[in-house]
């Protein structure tokens, strides 16, 4: 089995309403779709999403980058070869991690399919149960998120992510009207996306936090800051995790010595795929940090990747990929009953690509073969 040909499809993805966080707001989300061909016919399904903020990358340039680099220096290997397909690519460019994670997410599921089984039996089988996922909430007023607050209660979710760190002065009123609203029925965690940039206005926003029971606090400062954990650290006894300042098994390896966080939020997107994400959860477990699977509010493609890695790592304690419940239309069909995400034993991925409506969100389309 070898890799003939692929599609590189730029599609931008309607969301409900926009998502707002500290650095950026979304009123959609473009994302690249990636459709992989054997010469024996099977077809699997990849997706990049990538985050000038996060990754460094732009979709245009992704696309460049699959259509120049990437997906040909993997044309003619075997897609269940998964080492030398990452050899490859990480020898045709540097970084690109959500240009990469296409490509791996899409051999994954050839994989999957070529053996009839579906990808977290490949990574070792899988949990109990289905993943969970938290309601995600953007940056808005503390009266409309207080409201948003109940209705997640009433829809079943049992945990509250909201985004912080937008720079208007109300991030510990949001917390204290969403805490005042749903009573201790619902978890609340905390993400500054980096807004509260130092060390010293971090720990000043955590102590004002300390009195709504917070989960945890993920990135309340600036990626490249890695010793500044250290100083956030000594001025809370809160649970602290780490997001886009982990990147690679350098990052973590600072953070396991440095004893600087509790958790790792991984995200396909930032560290090239789900055979990335899965040494890294690993290296994690080794120097006792629990790891998340973040999103990038990516389509049912690369969402379902990020629950198939969770269900078969053991060190993976919570999922956050809530991404093809914000879209208006996708071209997936991963089904959510909240809390749970139903994650079926079909082959692969087990998700089905619509491609009416994948025509219909296609802003430009490219292929690649032998």
């Amino acid at each position: 089995m070898k890799i003939a040909r692929a599609t590189i499809t730029l599609i931008d993805v309607p969301l409900i309403e926009p998502f707002v966080v500290s650095y950026a707001s979304y009123p959609s989300m473009p994302s690249i779709i990636l459709t992989l061909e054997t010469d024996d016919g099977l077809v699997g399904y990849g997706e990049s999403v990538p985050d000038g903020h996060i990754t460094g990358e732009t979709p245009t340039g992704t696309v460049e980058a699959l259509r120049t680099e990437l997906v040909p220096a993997v044309l003619g290997l075997d897609p269940r070869d998964i080492t030398a397909v990452h050899q490859r690519l990480d020898a045709a460019l540097k970084g690109c991690g959500a240009a990469k994670a296409a490509v791996d997410i899409a051999c994954w599921d050839v994989a999957g399919k070529a053996s009839g089984r579906p990808v977290y039996s490949l990574l070792g089988g899988r949990r109990p149960g289905q993943p969970t996922i938290a309601r995600v909430m953007s940056i808005l007023a503390p009266d409309v998120l207080a409201e948003q607050a109940v209705q997640a209660r009433r829809e079943g979710y049992r945990h509250l992510k909201m985004k912080l760190g937008g720079g208007d002065g109300q991030d510990i009123e949001r917390v204290r009207a969403v805490r005042a609203a749903i009573g201790d029925d619902l978890g609340i965690r905390v993400d500054a996306n980096q807004g509260w940039g130092d060390p010293a206005t971090a720990r000043t926003m955590i102590k004002a936090l300390e009195p709504f029971d917070i989960d945890w606090v993920e990135q309340p400062i600036l990626a490249d800051d890695i010793d500044g954990f250290r100083m956030v650290r000594q001025g809370t006894g809160m649970r602290l995790m780490a997001d886009e300042a982990v990147v690679n098994a350098r990052d973590l390896a600072q953070f396991v010595r440095d004893r600087s966080v509790d958790m790792v939020n991984l995200k396909l997107m930032k560290s090239g795929g789900i055979t990335p994400c899965h040494r890294l959860a690993t290296q994690a477990e080794l120097g006792g940090l629990k790891v998340q699977i973040g999103s990038m509010l990516e389509t049912s493609i690369a969402s379902s990747a990020g629950f198939h890695l969770a269900l078969s790592h053991p060190n993976i304690v919570s999922t956050e990929l809530s991404g093809p419940m914000r879209f208006a239309k996708e071209p997936g069909d991963l089904k959510y009953v909240v809390p749970d995400v139903q994650i079926t034993e079909r082959p692969g991925l087990g998700v089905e690509v619509d491609g009416d409506i994948l025509a219909e969100l296609t802003i430009n389309e490219c292929e690649v073969s032998v």
